[in-house]
């Protein structure tokens, strides 16, 4: 007999230390995204496929991808299949989040971040890295990243809008993002223009 991850999933999101807005689903389109990545809801990442349209986690601040929602694109909508790597979250920094294999084969998640413009391997499976967000560990992990009142702002932003800063907080002058320019775009061409950044330096 399967069991569905979904009740440990929704057990992490009760406990959480700080506000976690649960998606709807679409039931056709959650089976879709599941047939089509080959996962059932056993696993933490099909629950969160099969069950929810996303999660927006911390006021916003980050965008899990479930099976899609108003504002908010499905899991298979960002998905690269000949690279392998599927793009699983977004920060409201614009800041990208994919579950890729590392240099040893296993799938973990990486985490593109627009203060350093490089991936890094946060060595976790999904359901370890998703287990830990829910159990507060944004705070600790955005720490350099984060302003007075940061919560309100990121709250008022759309889910599929980001928050861009200038100067940039990979530079030197844009390292205090309470004295910057803060303003909100497009969560797709904030993402990208951090990619293409990393490009061309």
């Amino acid at each position: 007999m399967t069991t569905s991850a979904w009740d440990e999933v929704s057990a992490a999101i009760a406990a959480a230390p700080y506000p976690v807005a649960v998606l709807d689903a679409d039931g056709d389109r959650a089976t879709h995204c599941l047939r089509e990545l080959r996962i059932t809801t056993t696993s933490w990442l099909g629950a969160v496929v099969g069950h929810t349209g996303g999660l927006l986690i911390d006021h916003g601040w980050l965008r899990v991808l479930g099976s899609g929602a108003e504002a908010l694109p499905g899991i298979l909508d960002r998905a690269e299949p000949a690279s392998g790597i599927l793009p699983v979250a977004y920060d409201v920094l614009g800041g990208k989040y994919v579950w890729a294999v590392n240099a040893t084969g296993r799938p973990t998640i990486h985490y593109f971040g627009p203060d350093v413009l490089e991936w890094q391997d946060l060595e976790q499976g999904y359901a370890g890295w998703l287990h830990a967000v829910l159990a507060g560990s944004l705070g600790r992990f955005y720490e350099t990243l984060r302003w007075p009142g940061w919560e309100s702002e990121a709250g008022a932003v759309a889910a599929d809008q980001g928050i861009h800063t200038f100067p940039p907080p990979w530079s030197k002058e844009g390292k205090d993002l309470s004295a910057v320019a803060r303003t909100i775009v497009a969560l797709p061409e904030l993402v990208s223009v951090h990619q293409n950044t990393a490009r061309q330096l």
